[in-house]
């Protein structure tokens, strides 16, 4: 089972070297790796086209492991070579955001699996054996759609409350609403899957949530849920984690559309109070003429709420 690890990527250059060397000590190699590079300027093609070289001359990584790589274990003395039996491809299109990076990858990818594995993040040394191993238990079973294990920081600490159990079955709503759990968790979809809920490209926009197709897959899909580290998550200044509210609203349409849908569906009175005040939140920074989707009307009286949130977002 061949598992595609896909890289979007624009202007990091200084960050893949990392992520590739953590590529190079993965015990599992029945990976590819996939880069998408999103219009970088800062020399990405000429840094990735020297790793392919590397691996076409059968030429070892070239760096030692980093403090953070070797602290995990194997490959603490020295250098290891590239381990995906599916090599590097790296594929350049023009500057249209991570959503439409990921459409492309998915359209692209050979793997089963589809393992976003971010430009300024990295692998523990077993993530592509744990996430195979986990993945082998449901293969079978149509119904989920990929696995689902956890982030941690450089500093090895879980970026999240993890899950109440060893392992669950549910679906990415669920998991947040039901379960409770909080904080980043890492989601590794079947490729056929994400081929079948697309990342809507709308125009004029750069951004788009993760949660408007992952909740959309949830709406027919379970995931297993693991409690174990597969991703080690290391958040940018200037990444688009730091500043989410402004990418949401440079990109209203698809933030509207995200908390529109979520409010449609079976989830707690609270909840979709939450997604009510959001939508108008985020619709107030939607130029005229755009279509976006309508709540009903009976949600209208959130939109005070959504509009004072609106203006301290201005600020």
């Amino acid at each position: 089972m061949l598992i595609t690890v896909f890289t979007p990527t624009y202007n990091r250059a200084h960050l893949l070297p990392r992520l590739y060397e953590s590529l190079c000590h993965q015990t599992c190699t029945d990976f590819e790796w996939l880069i998408v590079d999103d219009g970088s300027t800062d020399g990405t093609e000429s840094l990735i086209q020297n790793f392919e070289l590397r691996i076409k001359n059968s030429v070892q990584c070239g760096n030692e492991a980093t403090p953070a790589l070797s602290q995990l274990g194997r490959g603490q003395n020295g250098i290891l070579r590239f381990s995906g039996v599916g090599g590097i491809r790296y594929i350049r299109q023009p500057n249209g955001g991570k959503h439409r990076a990921i459409n492309r990858g998915v359209r692209e990818a050979r793997g089963e699996l589809f393992f976003i594995v971010d430009s300024d993040d990295y692998l523990l040394e077993n993530s592509l054996e744990v996430v195979a191993a986990k993945f082998e238990k449901i293969i079978n079973n149509k119904r989920i759609g990929g696995v689902c294990g956890l982030d941690m920081a450089p500093d090895q600490s879980l970026v999240s409350s993890g899950f109440p159990q060893e392992e669950i079955i549910c679906n990415c709503l669920d998991i947040r609403l039901k379960h409770r759990v909080t904080g980043d968790l890492k989601e590794v979809f079947r490729t056929d899957v994400l081929r079948e809920f697309p990342f809507p490209e709308i125009e004029d926009e750069r951004f788009c949530p993760e949660a408007l197709v992952w909740n959309r897959i949830a709406q027919k899909y379970n995931l297993l849920f693991f409690n174990e580290p597969i991703y080690i998550a290391e958040y940018q200044p200037e990444g688009i984690t730091a500043g989410i509210v402004r990418a949401r609203m440079n990109s209203p349409v698809a933030s509207a559309t995200t908390y529109q849908e979520l409010n449609s569906y079976n989830i707690p009175i609270k909840e979709k109070i939450k997604a009510a005040i959001n939508y108008w939140r985020f619709r107030a920074c939607v130029a005229k003429g755009k279509q976006v989707p309508i709540l009903p009307w009976y949600w209208f009286w959130c939109r005070p709420l959504g509009l004072a949130m609106h203006m301290r977002d201005k600020l």
